[in-house]
């Protein structure tokens, strides 16, 4: 019976080993990582090495976890989605010969188990066939691998995490972090007073001195470290554009290995090579097709949650593993609220509609904005505002290309919705325009919605979103008439040297361009369901 027993579990292991089958074909290959990672030991410090954790496993409820989200920049150096493993990368070889090497790999073991209940894992030699990696270890290894801290000028690492629980098992990523901060050197100070200068060193200017001034007065309310610290009390004493440079010249923060981390992977990753366009495209492209069949089915006695729906179909239709951010679908007053998720108004009305949805497909994100009619016709006082925001829009596209600075964008979007509301009656003074305009106008897009970059000077093959608004809430200080209009327009655009290219080109933008989607027969409106 025992020998029957064995036998089982073994044909069952076998089984679950056999290759998935019809499996999508155009993921990143091994070579574009492998390139990635190189790029990465080329920024690295000589002497150096860097530490790459996955990200942890979350609880859904109880004992179901979330379904799990890879870390983007493992993801980004290894094609590795599975929790449970570091990957670390030497600046140079370690050891001689045959046996040399200057990255190892400890991943999940396999285990017929918990595949059996949890999914296939690539297990060490499928991440050494799969993912052409060398040298590859099972993550219960990595307790008996000793990083000699002390032997490098700087270890590389992202913030570790502080809010997990370990297994008990010691190889989960609990227990990697523990083995990872045996001997490794902290670095003295309060890490969000050392973050904060170094924002200081890189961003703080007369421009945008009263945004720093205006955290900090809360800041030093609740935070001693702020309170008593230099260069924090002289931020707050307002200095002027001389001021602002001596006390930037005088921080002198020393790096940190979590400084190198974001250093490095902001300045690789806020450039998209040609083989990350590809999924990047295709999840922007499907996307907004998704915006045009949602214009043409669109009618007032729809939920926010059933537009959502018809999102998230057409998404997985055209092979989206799934959305890069929770769709904000909000009706009326709730389009007015910037990150609005409940989705949950059971019908929409006569309503202006603004969709902030955008699919995720081989973990890139898209990001695309639209705001519809619900009736499909714009009335008078929804198009006047529709039509400014389509104007910031499209001298906001005029400056993106190689060399403008990424501030340039927002302050563009500030001139032209602040002309626009004075002259609709909206607002008395320019300098009011942030009461209905409130965030900023452009971020990168990639591996994450808000991806990672410098927001320095635009390069050719960035990929950012360019999206002003105006949110105008009930009881605005204004005619009424204006009251819960909220409008957002979002496309996502690719940098080039001279130009630029909206990639977000098959949602329609124009107002008449709209109505004439809206007009069109949708397939959706001819589904029929039993009543409940």
């Amino acid at each position: 019976m025992k020998k029957i027993a064995t036998t089982l579990v073994f044909i069952c292991f076998i089984s679950i080993g056999i290759a998935q089958k019809n499996l999508p074909t155009d993921y990143l290959s091994k070579e574009f990582h492998q390139g990635r990672r190189e790029a990465f030991r080329d920024s690295m410090p000589p002497n150096s090495v860097a530490v790459i954790f996955a990200y942890p496993e979350r609880v859904f409820s109880n004992d179901v976890d979330y379904v799990f989200h890879p870390s983007p920049d493992l993801y980004y150096l290894s094609g590795y989605k599975e929790p449970n493993a570091v990957l670390i990368l030497f600046k140079d070889w370690q050891g001689k010969g045959d046996t040399a090497y200057n990255e190892i790999f400890f991943v999940q073991e396999r285990n017929e188990q918990r595949e059996q209940w949890q999914g296939r894992r690539l297990g060490k030699e499928g991440v050494i066939k799969q993912l052409g990696f060398k040298k590859v270890s099972d993550g219960n290894n990595f307790k008996n691998f000793v990083i000699d801290h002390k032997k490098f000028s700087v270890v590389i690492h992202d913030e570790l995490p502080t809010d997990i629980k370990g297994d008990d098992s010691g190889y989960d990523l609990f227990g990697l972090l523990q083995t990872f901060k045996v001997g490794l050197v902290s670095e003295q100070g309060d890490i969000e007073l050392h973050k904060e200068h170094l924002l200081i060193k890189k961003y703080l200017r007369p421009g945008n001195l009263k945004y720093f001034v205006t955290n900090y007065q809360k800041q030093v309310t609740t935070n001693d470290a702020f309170k008593n610290d230099a260069v924090i009390n002289q931020v707050l004493n307002n200095p002027d554009s001389a001021a602002i440079e001596k006390i930037k010249a005088n921080l002198k923060e020393p790096m940190w290995g979590t400084d190198y981390y974001l250093e490095i992977t902001n300045s690789l990753r806020e450039i998209k090579t040609p083989e990350e366009l590809v999924p990047l495209r295709k999840s922007i492209k499907l996307s907004s097709i998704a915006h045009a069949e949602v214009m043409k089915a669109v009618s007032p006695d729809m939920s926010e949650n059933e537009i959502e729906g018809i999102h998230r179909y057409i998404h997985r239709r055209y092979g989206a593993e799934d959305e890069g951010y929770p769709p904000i679908v909000g009706a009326g007053a709730n389009g007015c609220i910037l990150h609005y998720e409940t989705n949950n108004s059971t019908k929409i009305e006569n309503q202006l509609l603004l969709m902030d949805v955008g699919a995720g497909y081989h973990g890139y994100s898209a990001d695309v904005t639209r705001t519809i009619p619900a009736t499909g016709k714009f009335t008078a006082e929804q198009k006047a505002i529709y039509n400014l925001v389509y104007e910031a829009q499209e001298e906001i596209f005029k400056l993106c290309k190689e060399g403008t600075p990424f501030s340039s964008l927002n302050k563009k979007a500030n001139e032209i919705l602040a002309k626009g509301l004075v002259k609709l009656g909206v607002i008395k003074d320019e300098s009011e325009v942030n009461k209905y305009y409130p965030h900023g106008c452009s971020h990168y897009l990639g591996l994450d919605v808000h991806d990672k970059g410098n927001y320095g000077p635009l390069k050719a093959n960035m990929v950012i979103t360019v999206e002003p608004g105006i949110y105008i809430t009930e009881n605005s200080p204004c005619d009424k008439k204006w009251w819960n209009i909220g409008v957002r327009i979002e496309d996502d655009v690719l940098i080039k040297k001279d130009s630029y290219e909206i990639l977000s080109i098959d949602a329609p933008r124009k107002w008449d361009d709209i109505e004439k989607m809206a007009a069109q027969k949708s397939k959706f409106k001819e589904m029929s369901f039993p009543a409940l």
